[in-house]
């Protein structure tokens, strides 16, 4: 008994492109914009603060945008933004150009602490405990 035999498939000649006279459209319409129309996004980091402006958002506001709006009352980080709205990262930095373009939110750089206190205020906190 001899096994089955395959039988190669014919190669589908390949379809080239529609040009723009044939009369049928080139490329589809985008039904979605991922940037503004100059396609600049706002320079924003996982820890930049986002602060809003306004207390309550616009009418004209998607859900998303709205919902970013209520949560910056007091300043969040983009990484806790992102968290609480289960958004990438990338998603967000969209989001916050819209919001940053239309002045509702403002973006402020994070807070840095000092890598090491003053020795001096250490030694007086220490000399006021000694003396109580």
């Amino acid at each position: 008994m001899t096994p089955p035999q395959r039988q190669r498939r014919d190669l589908v000649p390949e379809t080239t492109p529609p040009q723009e006279g044939d009369g049928k459209p080139g490329n589809p319409e985008r039904m979605y914009v991922v940037a503004g129309p100059d396609g600049e996004r706002a320079e924003l980091d996982l820890v930049t603060l986002i602060v809003a402006r306004a207390t309550d958002p616009p009418p004209s506001a998607s859900p998303e945008q709205a919902a970013l709006l209520r949560l910056c009352a007091a300043p969040l980080s983009v990484a806790e933004l992102s968290a609480y709205l289960h958004l990438p990262f990338s998603a967000m930095g969209v989001l916050l150009t819209e919001l940053l373009t239309a002045e509702l939110v403002q973006a402020r750089a994070p807070i840095v602490r000092k890598a090491r206190s003053d020795r001096s205020l250490l030694e007086a906190v220490m000399n006021g405990l000694q003396r109580l």
